[in-house]
C-alpha cells in the first residue's frame, strides 16, 4: 500500500523524467521543479499517451507511419509510443514524430503492460497483436482486439470496413478503391488528408549518402534508375524473373543517359548476382551493384542516390515511395488500389486476367501475371520521365 509520502511526490509530466537519474546533471526535478518547464519550454510535456501497435510487414509498418500527421493534429500534445517486431525497428529510427521505440520482445511487452495509455491502436490483425491490445490498459481503443473466443473481432465501428476487407474476397480484390494508408485513418477514426509516409534519415547516414555518390563517381547529368529486384520470401511469386530484369536492364542501358542501380536485402544477394552476371558483357560495367548486407537502414541510403525505382510491391517499393522517388511499381497477386503513389508514378495493372489479384502463395495459372509486365512499357515510361523532368531536380 502506498504511503501518503510516496502519493504527494510530483512526478514531472514530462517526456524527459525517467525516475532514474536527473534529466540534467545536477538538477532535481523533484525539488527545484522540472527544468524544462520553468525555462518555458512545453514540448517536453507528455500530453495525451498514445499506443500504436504496428508489428508485422515491413512495408505495412512503413505504410502506417503516414497516420503520424494526422495523430499530431488530433492530438497536438502527446507522446507517440511504437510497438513492433525487432526487424521492423530501424524502419521508425530518427522519426521525428515516435518518442519511444518498444520491440515485440518480453522485456519490452512488460514495461508496456505497466503502463496507461490515453489512446490505444492497433491495425494489425494477428492474434498476438490483438490479444497484447486487449491486455493494454487504454481510455480509448481503436483498430482491433481478441473476443473471449479467440477471435479477432474490431474494437471501434470505424475499424469495420477494414475488418470487412479481411473476411470478404470480393470486397477486397473486386470493389475496394480505398487505399491502405486512408483506411488505416478511417480505423483509427483519424483525418485523411493524403498525408505521406515519415521516414527520415539521421545526420551520418546523410553524410554515408554523401560519401557513397563520391565513391560511385555520382553524376547529376544521368537518370538514377535503381531495380528493386526482389520481395519477402513470404510471397515469392511477386517478383519479376531474372530474365525479365535482365531483358530490361540492357534496354536501357544500351543509351547513356542512365545509370543502373541493382537494390536489394540480404535475400536478394544471391538473386542481383545472377542478374548482373547474365547482363551483356559490354553493359555490365554500367550497372551499380549496391551491397545486400548492410542493413535496413543503408539499404535506404543506396536507394535515395535514384530518381526513379522499378519495383514489384515489396517493402522496397514501399521505401521508394517514402523516399518520395518516381515509382514504377508492377503487380500481379497484390491489390493495386491499397497502394498509394501520392501522384509521384505509374502502376503496371494486370488486364484480363480474372484471378488477379489473389494473394496465393502458389500459381494454378503459370504465373500469368508475371509473364504479362510490359517490359517496353516500363522502358517507355523511364524515357518519358527523362524528358519531362529536369535530371538536377531533387538532387543534393
Amino acid at each position: 500500500m502506498e504511503s501518503d509520502k510516496i502519493k504527494n511526490l510530483k512526478i514531472p509530466d514530462c517526456k524527459l523524467y525517467t525516475g532514474y537519474k536527473p534529466c540534467f546533471p545536477g538538477h532535481d526535478c523533484l525539488r527545484d521543479g522540472c527544468k524544462m518547464e520553468l525555462s518555458g519550454d512545453t514540448s517536453h510535456r507528455q500530453g495525451n499517451k498514445i499506443l500504436i501497435i504496428s508489428l508485422d510487414a515491413l512495408g505495412n509498418v512503413l505504410l502506417n507511419t503516414s497516420i503520424l500527421h494526422a495523430l499530431k493534429r488530433k492530438y497536438p500534445v502527446s507522446t507517440i509510443h511504437w510497438l513492433t517486431m525487432k526487424n521492423a525497428a530501424p524502419i521508425l529510427s530518427n522519426n521525428q514524430f515516435i518518442d519511444k521505440i518498444y520491440v515485440w520482445e518480453d522485456d519490452d511487452k512488460l514495461i508496456l503492460s505497466e503502463m496507461k495509455f490515453d489512446v490505444l491502436l492497433n491495425g494489425d490483425k494477428s492474434f498476438y497483436a490483438c490479444a497484447f491490445a486487449g491486455k493494454v490498459t487504454a481510455a480509448e481503443k481503436f483498430g482491433f482486439i481478441l473476443n473471449d473466443s479467440g477471435k479477432i473481432i474490431p474494437v471501434n465501428d470505424a475499424a469495420l470496413y477494414n475488418y470487412n476487407m479481411g473476411v470478404d474476397d470480393e470486397l477486397k480484390f473486386r470493389k475496394n478503391l480505398k487505399s491502405g494508408s486512408q483506411i488505416i485513418h478511417e480505423t483509427f477514426e483519424l483525418e485523411y488528408k493524403k498525408d505521406e509516409y515519415v521516414f527520415s534519415f539521421s545526420a551520418e547516414e546523410k553524410d554515408f549518402i554523401e560519401k557513397y555518390k563520391e565513391q560511385i563517381k555520382y553524376d547529376r547529368n544521368y537518370l538514377y534508375v535503381g531495380f528493386n529486384t526482389g520481395c519477402s520470401n513470404l510471397f515469392p511469386n511477386k517478383k519479376m524473373t531474372v530474365e525479365q530484369h535482365v531483358k530490361l536492364i540492357n534496354d536501357l542501358a544500351q543509351t547513356n543517359e542512365f545509370k543502373i542501380l541493382l537494390l536489394g536485402g540480404k535475400e536478394d544477394t544471391e538473386r542481383n548476382l545472377k542478374i548482373h552476371e547474365n547482363l551483356d558483357k559490354d553493359i555490365q560495367s554500367k550497372v551499380i551493384y549496391t551491397p545486400t548486407n548492410l542493413g535496413l537502414r543503408n539499404g535506404a541510403c543506396f536507394m535515395d542516390v535514384c530518381d526513379i525505382v522499378i519495383t514489384g510491391d515489396s517493402f522496397g517499393m514501399h521505401l521508394a515511395i517514402a523516399l518520395k522517388k518516381y515509382v514504377i511499381a508492377w503487380f500481379g497477386l497484390s491489390c493495386w488500389n491499397e497502394i498509394e503513389l501520392y501522384n509521384c508514378g505509374e502502376k503496371l495493372i494486370p488486364t484480363g486476367l480474372a484471378c488477379a489479384p489473389c494473394w496465393n502463395k502458389v500459381c494454378p495459372y503459370n504465373l500469368e501475371c508475371i509473364d504479362m509486365i510490359d517490359l517496353d512499357r516500363i522502358a517507355s515510361i523511364v524515357r518519358k520521365y527523362a524528358l519531362v523532368k529536369p535530371l538536377f531536380t531533387n538532387k543534393n
